[in-house]
């Protein structure tokens, strides 16, 4: 039998190091060629890592949450054969730096006892070793042992809910149920420190220094527990994302209302032309080539501002980015050239990069390189927003839901399908009145949808 050594390997062009986001395997785990045994982040881009030999888990070289160098040792495991570790003494570290025959929970890191359950071959005989992960609790005083000779006071349950089962009828003795009933007390409320919680005229007493709030309904009950939840992998990314963007770009954010009733007769009558080549149309992509003409016009919108170096990059290319909710997180997708797309083919690629991103199989290009952003949360819009930019970027247009809405048009009131967009700028480089005049142009094509296919 020999040991085999797994390095982190190159997951992507110019990238020195990654998170490790998530262990599948666990000391002790037999695995097979193949089976993935961690997951790392970068650049929001996740990568698995599969083993590629059958062995047996003998050591983890990183807690989820690490940032591991690219070509540091992550897992040993014991393989068939002689592996690729030299043989070294007992006690003395190979050339990984390794402890030589770590194996089993002997020196190994806490890197282990956080590791989640194996998706490998897990042994099956009593005698494995199994490390279990177990939750950090936080104190509790009623995990101390008492001193002897030292009288401790009875334990007084919370009052903020009921202390015992609807319709379960409180213990206590003739006397203590007639001094509850000449005191106005419900025994129901109180707790009671006997054996199977029958209730004593000290428990009468502590509930009177109590006070008089009582639960007022059943199964209320106090909770002061408080969870520990680390903050790994994507929503790292984003935590530090979202404080760069806030702490280095002073926002200015311009709201407006827009008529998309047109826009909505004209998305209904194309989507009645169903074709294979043509996939259903939401609003997003006539906001695309919208907003691809209003960049046109003005093209400083379209832009990425290195404030470090005191330069505006000007792109030509109009690298859109969407922002998508997955279940593991906010990301943002980029349409690619969307001044070479017309209108279909901005909702092909808009859907084609939806579905990888809540698949999380988007590649690190397809999450990279957007130029100006947009976002929108759907039916769940709100009113206005404020939305944050994806920096370096200079501008963000938010999309807000849609409603119909009773609008004056001179002579009476009509119901129109309203929706506002909420914009940021980077006020550093964009003025107020530049962002007005872009938020107004993309209202124009907008409200009347037929400029959109004029060249």
């Amino acid at each position: 039998m020999g040991e085999h050594v797994i390095k982190l390997p190159d997951v992507g062009e110019g990238v020195a190091e990654a998170e490790l986001v998530e262990w599948h395997v666990k000391v002790g785990d037999l695995v097979r060629e193949d089976t993935v045994l961690a997951a790392v982040m970068t650049d929001k881009a996740t990568v698995e890592i599969p083993s590629p030999v059958d062995g047996e888990i003998l050591w983890l070289g990183a807690e989820i949450g690490d940032t591991v160098a690219i070509g540091s040792p992550i897992v040993r495991l014991k393989v068939a054969g002689e592996g690729n570790v030299k043989n070294t003494s007992p006690g003395e570290s190979g050339a990984d730096g390794i402890p030589a025959g770590a194996s089993h929970g002997d020196r190994l890191p806490p890197a282990q006892n956080a590791a989640p359950s194996s998706s490998g071959l897990s042994r099956g005989s009593a005698g494995s070793p199994e490390l279990a992960s177990h939750p950090r609790r936080s104190a509790d005083p009623r995990d101390k042992p008492e001193d002897d000779g030292v009288k401790k006071d009875r334990a007084m349950p919370s009052l903020s809910g009921a202390p015992r089962a609807e319709g379960e009828k409180p213990l206590a003795s003739p006397a203590v149920r007639l001094r509850a009933k000449e005191a106005g007390i419900d025994l129901r409320q109180v707790p009671g420190s006997g054996p199977a919680g029958r209730i004593s005229h000290e428990d009468i007493d502590a509930f009177l220094a109590r006070g008089p709030q009582v639960a007022r309904a059943t199964g209320l009950a106090r909770k002061d527990g408080v969870e520990d939840i680390k903050v790994v992998g994507l929503r790292r990314k984003i935590a530090e994302k979202m404080a760069l963007a806030k702490s280095r770009i002073p926002h200015i954010t311009y709201v407006e209302e827009i008529d998309v009733t047109a826009l909505e007769d004209l998305r209904a009558t194309l989507n009645k032309e169903k074709r294979a080549d043509r996939p259903k149309l939401t609003l997003l992509p006539f906001l695309m080539r919208a907003m691809v003409k209003a960049i046109g016009e003005q093209p400083n919108l379209n832009a990425l501002f290195d404030d470090d170096a005191g330069i505006i990059h000007r792109h030509e290319g109009i690298h859109i980015g969407i922002a998508a909710q997955t279940p593991s997180g906010l990301v943002v997708p980029v349409v690619k050239h969307a001044e070479a797309r017309d209108l279909w083919d901005c909702a092909a690629e808009v859907n084609r990069l939806a579905d990888a991103a809540k698949a999380g199989t988007a590649s690190r290009d397809e999450l990279s390189g957007s130029t100006i952003t947009i976002t929108s949360l759907g039916a769940m819009g709100g009113v206005a927003t404020t939305p944050v930019i994806n920096y370096p970027e200079v501008a963000i247009v938010g999309v807000n839901k849609m409603m119909v809405r009773p609008v004056w048009d001179g002579t009476q009131f009509i119901p129109r399908k309203m929706m506002n967009l909420s914009s940021s700028f980077d006020h550093r480089v964009i003025d107020g009145w530049d962002a007005a005049v872009f938020v107004q142009r993309i209202k124009a094509l907008l409200e009347t949808p037929a400029l959109i296919f004029v060249d």
